[in-house]
Protein backbone atom coordinates (compact mmCIF):
# COMPACT_ATOMS: atom_id res chain seq x y z
CA UNK A 1 0.00 0.00 0.00
CA UNK A 2 3.09 2.61 0.89
CA UNK A 3 4.68 2.23 -2.12
CA UNK A 4 0.70 2.38 -4.30
CA UNK A 5 0.56 5.55 -2.61
CA UNK A 6 4.53 6.51 -3.05
CA UNK A 7 3.91 5.88 -6.55
CA UNK A 8 1.16 7.78 -6.60
CA UNK A 9 3.08 10.74 -5.18
CA UNK A 10 6.11 10.65 -7.35
CA UNK A 11 4.05 10.58 -10.77
CA UNK A 12 5.31 12.98 -13.05
CA UNK A 13 2.68 15.06 -14.74
CA UNK A 14 2.25 14.56 -18.05
CA UNK A 15 2.78 17.61 -19.68
CA UNK A 16 6.23 17.64 -17.44
CA UNK A 17 6.98 14.35 -18.97
CA UNK A 18 6.17 15.22 -22.60
CA UNK A 19 8.18 18.76 -21.91
CA UNK A 20 11.37 16.63 -21.13
CA UNK A 21 11.27 14.50 -24.10
CA UNK A 22 10.54 16.80 -26.75
CA UNK A 23 13.03 19.28 -25.41
CA UNK A 24 15.61 15.95 -25.28
CA UNK A 25 14.46 15.01 -28.84
CA UNK A 26 14.73 18.73 -30.47
CA UNK A 27 18.71 19.02 -29.19
CA UNK A 28 19.57 16.03 -30.57
CA UNK A 29 17.47 17.10 -33.66
CA UNK A 30 19.17 20.22 -33.88
CA UNK A 31 22.48 18.58 -33.67
CA UNK A 32 21.97 15.80 -36.76
CA UNK A 33 20.48 18.98 -39.03
CA UNK A 34 23.80 20.95 -37.66
CA UNK A 35 25.43 18.12 -39.27
CA UNK A 36 23.60 17.72 -42.36
CA UNK A 37 21.95 13.99 -41.80
CA UNK A 38 19.01 13.09 -43.94
CA UNK A 39 15.98 12.79 -42.38
CA UNK A 40 16.54 9.27 -41.04
CA UNK A 41 19.30 10.89 -39.16
CA UNK A 42 17.98 13.55 -37.60
CA UNK A 43 14.77 11.06 -36.40
CA UNK A 44 17.34 9.04 -34.85
CA UNK A 45 19.42 11.64 -32.84
CA UNK A 46 15.90 13.10 -32.04
CA UNK A 47 14.38 9.78 -30.35
CA UNK A 48 18.04 9.09 -29.00
CA UNK A 49 18.27 12.40 -27.59
CA UNK A 50 14.24 12.13 -25.88
CA UNK A 51 14.06 8.99 -25.39
CA UNK A 52 17.54 7.20 -25.05
CA UNK A 53 18.30 7.63 -21.19
CA UNK A 54 14.74 6.13 -20.49
CA UNK A 55 14.79 3.25 -22.98
CA UNK A 56 18.73 2.52 -21.06
CA UNK A 57 16.75 2.86 -17.51
CA UNK A 58 13.58 0.27 -17.96
CA UNK A 59 16.11 -2.09 -19.82
CA UNK A 60 18.05 -2.37 -16.64
CA UNK A 61 15.47 -2.16 -14.18
CA UNK A 62 13.76 -5.04 -16.18
CA UNK A 63 10.42 -4.27 -15.49
CA UNK A 64 8.80 -4.71 -18.64
CA UNK A 65 8.75 -3.53 -21.88
CA UNK A 66 10.21 0.21 -21.63
CA UNK A 67 7.98 3.18 -21.34
CA UNK A 68 8.77 4.77 -24.73
CA UNK A 69 7.44 1.71 -26.38
CA UNK A 70 4.77 1.03 -24.35
CA UNK A 71 3.13 4.45 -24.07
CA UNK A 72 1.36 5.82 -27.35
CA UNK A 73 2.33 9.49 -27.21
CA UNK A 74 5.71 8.93 -26.87
CA UNK A 75 7.30 8.21 -30.00
CA UNK A 76 4.76 10.12 -32.52
CA UNK A 77 5.86 13.02 -30.33
CA UNK A 78 9.40 12.38 -31.07
CA UNK A 79 8.64 11.94 -34.65
CA UNK A 80 6.84 15.71 -35.04
CA UNK A 81 9.71 17.20 -33.06
CA UNK A 82 11.88 16.03 -35.35
CA UNK A 83 9.97 17.09 -37.86
CA UNK A 84 10.19 20.35 -36.61
CA UNK A 85 14.07 20.38 -35.88
CA UNK A 86 14.21 19.03 -39.89
CA UNK A 87 11.77 22.00 -41.31
CA UNK A 88 13.28 25.06 -38.93
CA UNK A 89 16.56 24.22 -37.83
CA UNK A 90 18.12 27.34 -38.92
CA UNK A 91 15.50 29.35 -36.81
CA UNK A 92 15.54 27.29 -33.79
CA UNK A 93 19.24 27.44 -33.67
CA UNK A 94 19.06 30.89 -33.44
CA UNK A 95 17.60 30.51 -30.21
CA UNK A 96 20.87 29.57 -28.58
CA UNK A 97 20.19 31.46 -24.67
CA UNK A 98 16.47 29.43 -24.53
CA UNK A 99 18.03 25.83 -26.15
CA UNK A 100 20.38 26.10 -22.93
CA UNK A 101 18.13 27.22 -20.35
CA UNK A 102 15.67 24.51 -21.61
CA UNK A 103 18.50 21.44 -21.75
CA UNK A 104 19.24 22.65 -18.32
CA UNK A 105 15.93 21.88 -16.83
CA UNK A 106 15.20 18.83 -18.75
CA UNK A 107 18.72 17.28 -17.68
CA UNK A 108 17.40 17.90 -14.22
CA UNK A 109 13.63 16.53 -15.12
CA UNK A 110 15.37 13.58 -16.04
CA UNK A 111 17.84 12.96 -13.45
CA UNK A 112 14.51 13.17 -10.91
CA UNK A 113 12.46 10.41 -12.74
CA UNK A 114 15.22 7.72 -12.83
CA UNK A 115 16.21 8.56 -9.61
CA UNK A 116 12.87 8.20 -8.43
CA UNK A 117 11.72 5.34 -10.22
CA UNK A 118 14.78 3.39 -9.25
CA UNK A 119 13.30 4.22 -5.55
CA UNK A 120 10.68 2.92 -6.36
CA UNK A 121 11.50 -0.54 -7.20
CA UNK A 122 13.41 -0.61 -4.29
CA UNK A 123 17.20 -0.12 -5.41
CA UNK A 124 19.64 0.97 -2.62
CA UNK A 125 20.80 4.52 -2.52
CA UNK A 126 23.84 3.86 -4.84
CA UNK A 127 22.21 2.47 -7.59
CA UNK A 128 19.47 5.32 -7.05
CA UNK A 129 22.33 7.64 -7.65
CA UNK A 130 23.54 5.36 -10.97
CA UNK A 131 19.80 5.20 -12.49
CA UNK A 132 19.21 9.08 -12.05
CA UNK A 133 22.48 10.14 -13.43
CA UNK A 134 22.36 7.37 -16.67
CA UNK A 135 18.94 8.42 -17.44
CA UNK A 136 19.81 11.95 -17.45
CA UNK A 137 22.81 11.52 -19.69
CA UNK A 138 22.34 7.94 -21.52
CA UNK A 139 20.53 9.87 -24.68
CA UNK A 140 23.57 12.04 -25.10
CA UNK A 141 25.84 8.94 -24.79
CA UNK A 142 23.72 6.95 -27.22
CA UNK A 143 23.22 10.47 -29.57
CA UNK A 144 27.69 10.65 -29.65
CA UNK A 145 27.94 7.07 -30.66
CA UNK A 146 25.83 7.26 -33.56
CA UNK A 147 28.29 10.35 -34.43
CA UNK A 148 31.10 8.35 -33.84
CA UNK A 149 32.49 10.72 -31.73
CA UNK A 150 33.94 10.38 -28.31
CA UNK A 151 31.23 10.79 -25.23
CA UNK A 152 30.42 14.48 -24.17
CA UNK A 153 30.29 14.03 -20.91
CA UNK A 154 33.75 11.70 -20.50
CA UNK A 155 35.46 15.04 -21.55
CA UNK A 156 35.83 18.67 -20.01
CA UNK A 157 33.62 20.98 -20.65
CA UNK A 158 30.64 22.31 -18.51
CA UNK A 159 28.58 20.19 -16.32
CA UNK A 160 26.57 17.68 -17.30
CA UNK A 161 26.86 13.79 -15.94
CA UNK A 162 28.51 16.17 -13.07
CA UNK A 163 25.34 18.22 -12.40
CA UNK A 164 22.88 14.94 -12.55
CA UNK A 165 25.54 12.81 -10.25
CA UNK A 166 24.91 15.90 -7.98
CA UNK A 167 21.48 15.96 -7.93
CA UNK A 168 20.67 12.39 -7.82
CA UNK A 169 22.72 12.52 -5.02
CA UNK A 170 21.30 15.33 -2.98
CA UNK A 171 17.27 13.10 -4.08
CA UNK A 172 18.69 10.14 -2.46
CA UNK A 173 19.78 11.83 0.73
CA UNK A 174 16.46 14.43 1.19
CA UNK A 175 14.25 11.47 0.01
CA UNK A 176 15.99 8.72 1.89
CA UNK A 177 17.28 9.64 5.20
CA UNK A 178 16.16 12.72 5.54
CA UNK A 179 12.48 11.67 4.43
CA UNK A 180 11.12 14.65 3.15
CA UNK A 181 8.10 14.70 0.69
CA UNK A 182 8.83 13.41 -2.52
CA UNK A 183 7.29 16.63 -4.72
CA UNK A 184 9.04 19.72 -2.90
CA UNK A 185 12.64 17.26 -3.11
CA UNK A 186 11.95 16.46 -6.69
CA UNK A 187 11.60 20.75 -7.26
CA UNK A 188 14.33 21.05 -5.50
CA UNK A 189 16.58 18.63 -7.35
CA UNK A 190 15.63 19.92 -10.62
CA UNK A 191 16.24 23.55 -10.14
CA UNK A 192 19.69 22.48 -8.61
CA UNK A 193 20.46 20.54 -11.49
CA UNK A 194 19.37 23.19 -13.94
CA UNK A 195 21.13 25.71 -12.08
CA UNK A 196 24.35 23.76 -12.29
CA UNK A 197 24.12 23.25 -15.68
CA UNK A 198 23.11 27.04 -16.54
CA UNK A 199 25.84 28.37 -14.31
CA UNK A 200 29.12 26.22 -15.85
CA UNK A 201 28.12 27.06 -19.29
CA UNK A 202 27.55 31.18 -18.59
CA UNK A 203 30.51 31.52 -16.07
CA UNK A 204 32.75 28.64 -17.89
CA UNK A 205 33.77 26.04 -15.19
CA UNK A 206 34.23 22.80 -16.41
CA UNK A 207 34.37 19.29 -14.80
CA UNK A 208 37.37 18.23 -13.19
CA UNK A 209 39.99 15.77 -14.48
CA UNK A 210 42.62 13.42 -13.68
CA UNK A 211 45.34 14.65 -11.12
CA UNK A 212 48.22 13.23 -10.76
CA UNK A 213 48.73 14.10 -6.79
CA UNK A 214 52.15 12.50 -6.68
CA UNK A 215 53.41 14.59 -8.98
CA UNK A 216 51.64 17.66 -8.19
CA UNK A 217 53.44 17.15 -4.81
CA UNK A 218 56.93 16.62 -6.19
CA UNK A 219 56.23 19.82 -8.37
CA UNK A 220 55.49 21.79 -5.89
CA UNK A 221 58.66 20.23 -3.16
CA UNK A 222 60.82 21.40 -6.15
CA UNK A 223 59.51 24.71 -6.29
CA UNK A 224 59.69 25.19 -2.83
CA UNK A 225 63.53 23.92 -2.80
CA UNK A 226 64.21 26.29 -5.78
CA UNK A 227 62.98 29.58 -3.63
CA UNK A 228 64.82 28.09 -0.56
CA UNK A 229 68.34 27.71 -2.37
CA UNK A 230 67.84 31.44 -4.14
CA UNK A 231 67.07 32.91 -0.76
Amino acid sequence: MDILVAAETLRVPAAVDLAAIVIGALTGGLLAAREGFAVSGVLLLAVSGGLGGGLIRDVLLAEGPPIALTNPVYLPTVAITAGVTFFFAGWLSRLTTLLVVLDALTLGFFTVIGAQKAQLVGLPSASVVFIGTLTAVGGAVIRDVLLAQRADIVQPGPYNAVAALIGAAALTVLAGPLGLDPLPVAAIVIVLVAALRILSVWRGWEAPVAVDLPLHARKRLGRRHGRGDGG
